[in-house]
Order: C-alpha cells, then sequence, then structure tokens
C-alpha cells in the first residue's frame, strides 16, 4: 500500500465529487491505495447513524471491494504509543482516531491522503497529501 486514504478522502470518493480525486485513485496501479481497519470502522459507524443505511451500506461495501484494508496490529499498536506520546510531548495532540490513523499510515510507510492535512502534519515522519485541495 503507497497511499493510504483517511475517511474523509473515502467519503469524497464514493460520492464521486470532486472529480480530482477520482481521477487520482484511477490512475493508481491495484493495490496502490488502501484503508485502515480505524477507517473503516468510522466508515461503517457512519453508515450506521445515516438515515438510508441501506443506500449507504452498499455504497460502502462497492466502494471497498478494490482496496486492501490494512490490520491494526501489534507493529501500528507500537507506532500508535510512540506518536501519541510525541505529540503530548510537544503539546500538540489530535483526535484519538486521527492519532491510530496516522500511526498507522506511518508504520506502513504510507502516504496518508486527507483534506485535514494540518491536523496530521503533526505526526512526525508522516508523509501527508491532499487530492481534494
Amino acid at each position: 500500500m503507497r497511499f493510504m486514504l483517511d475517511t474523509d478522502s473515502c467519503i469524497a470518493l464514493i460520492k464521486r465529487k470532486p472529480v480530482g480525486i477520482l481521477r487520482k485513485i484511477i490512475s493508481l496501479g491495484p493495490g496502490d491505495a488502501g484503508i485502515s481497519a480505524i477507517t473503516l470502522a468510522e466508515l461503517r459507524y457512519g453508515v450506521a447513524i445515516s438515515a438510508q443505511k441501506e443506500r449507504n451500506s452498499q455504497a460502502l461495501d462497492e466502494f471497498l471491494l478494490p482496496l486492501e484494508i490494512a490490520d491494526f496490529d501489534e507493529t501500528t499498536a507500537g507506532a500508535y504509543g510512540e506518536v501519541r506520546a510525541a505529540l503530548e510531548k510537544a503539546g500538540t495532540p489530535i483526535g484519538p482516531l486521527d492519532t491510530q490513523i496516522g500511526a498507522h499510515a506511518l508504520s506502513l510507510g504510507a502516504v496518508l491522503v486527507t483534506h485535514n492535512a494540518r491536523e496530521f502534519r503533526r505526526i512526525p515522519g508522516l508523509a501527508v497529501e491532499d487530492w481534494l485541495a
């Protein structure tokens, strides 16, 4: 996985807006893009609280078909501990799920694709791209 999609990028792709992000994802090769299991949990939560659960669940399932879903494993847990400690020490913490997603991308050496680049750039060493800008 070269690119890990954050939740906001996934939602943009599911909604097919803006077109630029669709072009970017289509240009990638097989296995180049994926998501964290944490992102999947956020997306499933969004479906669970939506007014159109069946439609949104189907759209999510179709979106997920070509993507790798990376497990949050022991290596990732270690990276999370280090990232969270560094952010707290610097006095620049970010939300707990974003910390997990950022640490996950960092542990895999993947570029995190997010429209929330300002927050994620607080994570030392994390490569971030905004395909929605």
